[in-house]
């Protein structure tokens, strides 16, 4: 089964791996919707995200930095 939104700290290794030299902490959450879209094995309806859920990933990402 492939990546789903509720995959949170999946999609942030994934992310890190795909975007190392990203800066992170201020990114958009349009990109990194449209990011997470296009991350190999990501399977989810891409209606089922939110801000909530983009503002987890993003701070999994961050903790996957440090």
């Amino acid at each position: 089964m492939g990546l789903r939104w509720t995959d949170v700290r999946e999609i942030a290794i994934a992310l890190d791996e795909a975007h190392p030299d990203m800066d992170v902490a201020n990114l958009r959450f349009t990109d990194l919707h449209k990011w997470v879209m296009a991350l190999d094995g990501f399977e989810d309806d891409p209606n089922r995200s939110s801000e909530k859920i983009l503002e987890a990933i993003q701070m999994a990402w961050l903790d996957e930095r440090d």
